[in-house]
């Protein structure tokens, strides 16, 4: 009831009245008027005028599956919505509800993380009150091989969301890191239980930096935030639903063709250090070259000194700007 009364006022291009919430909810007035007073309660400023209805004028910044699912746009990602004040990781509690049974776009939300999981077994710190800490459950058609890919496609959606709606510049860090002014705001990790020929289920977690000013010792070279950056505090449940938005977009592209070939377009103009020197930290190979972008599969061109060019894949290496943490 909560969140789709909030959807309805977010909707609403001006007051919406409660005998329009009452039919097109199929609830009493009382139910409306009860609900109304709740969101109040919790902090949301609701205008109440008579013969006008009702009308939303602001809203606390939180990250719960009311506010959240409230604002969603998309048709089948976030229809089931699990919100935890603190757990242990995202990651893996939607690992555990694959398990049990939860269906495809399951969504999970955390004001705080408490063993938040990054690539390669690093944490991933999720202070309460100023980030993004989702994962979401995916069921799909696919191969193994064509798991890697989605992490980009989730890449692709949180640039374009920060882009949109903060008007950063966001860029990616292939394979599974959002930049701003070459320092880390977001990580994405995605997690595969599959067969040899199928997918079980992936679990795709996204953590973003969003209204933190402080970061731990061993990070604050590397880590920012959306406000370190612009200097202006965002909205995390509006950031998170558009991130939801374009990747429910996205992913149905990359379902159409089986690749990237309809966003590899798109992906390669976001794509931090293109065209500038790279290190591929592959296990007992390091060597370096020039990232010239990503190809359908998902892979990073890198053209070597003798002018060949290889396909770097995004399970086996990192890659690294050759000064720094990207170039």
């Amino acid at each position: 009831m909560k969140r789709r009364i909030l959807s309805a006022l977010y909707r609403a291009d001006d007051y919406i009245s409660g005998q329009e919430l009452c039919q097109d909810l199929n609830v009493s007035r009382t139910a409306v008027w009860k609900t109304i007073n709740q969101l109040k309660e919790e902090g949301y400023e609701i205008q109440a005028v008579s013969r006008k209805g009702y009308k939303i004028l602001s809203s606390p910044d939180q990250i719960t599956g009311e506010e959240v699912g409230a604002r969603l746009q998309t048709k089948w990602l976030g229809g089931e919505i699990h919100y935890y004040e603190s757990i242990d990781s995202t990651n893996n509690e939607a690992k555990r509800l694959a398990e049990q049974g939860a269906p495809n776009g399951t969504l999970i939300l955390a004001e705080k993380q408490e063993k938040g999981k990054g690539r390669r077994g690093r944490t991933w710190e999720t202070p309460g009150k100023t980030s993004i800490a989702m994962s979401f459950l995916l069921r799909p058609n696919l191969s193994p091989a064509q798991a890697s890919m989605v992490t980009l496609v989730m890449g692709l959606a949180v640039a374009q969301a920060c882009r949109e709606l903060c008007g950063a510049e966001a860029k990616i860090k292939w394979p599974n890191d959002i930049v701003i002014n070459g320092r880390k705001i977001c990580g994405i990790l995605t997690e595969m239980s599959a067969e040899m020929e199928c997918i079980n289920y992936l679990v795709v977690g996204t953590g973003i930096n969003v209204n933190q000013q402080e970061f731990p010792l061993e990070i604050q070279d590397v880590a920012s935030s959306l406000l370190s950056s612009s200097g202006e505090k965002t909205n995390r449940a509006k950031l998170a639903a558009l991130c939801l938005d374009k990747f429910e977009e996205y992913f149905e592209a990359f379902l159409r063709t089986g690749d990237l070939s309809e966003l590899e377009e798109e992906y390669n103009r976001m794509l931090a250090g293109k065209d500038s020197a790279v290190r591929v930290l592959e296990p007992g190979n390091e060597h370096e070259g020039i990232s010239k972008g990503i190809n359908p599969k998902g892979e990073l061109l890198v053209e070597l000194p003798d002018g060949t060019t290889e396909a770097v894949y995004s399970g086996e290496v990192s890659v690294r700007g050759i000064y720094g943490y990207i170039g």
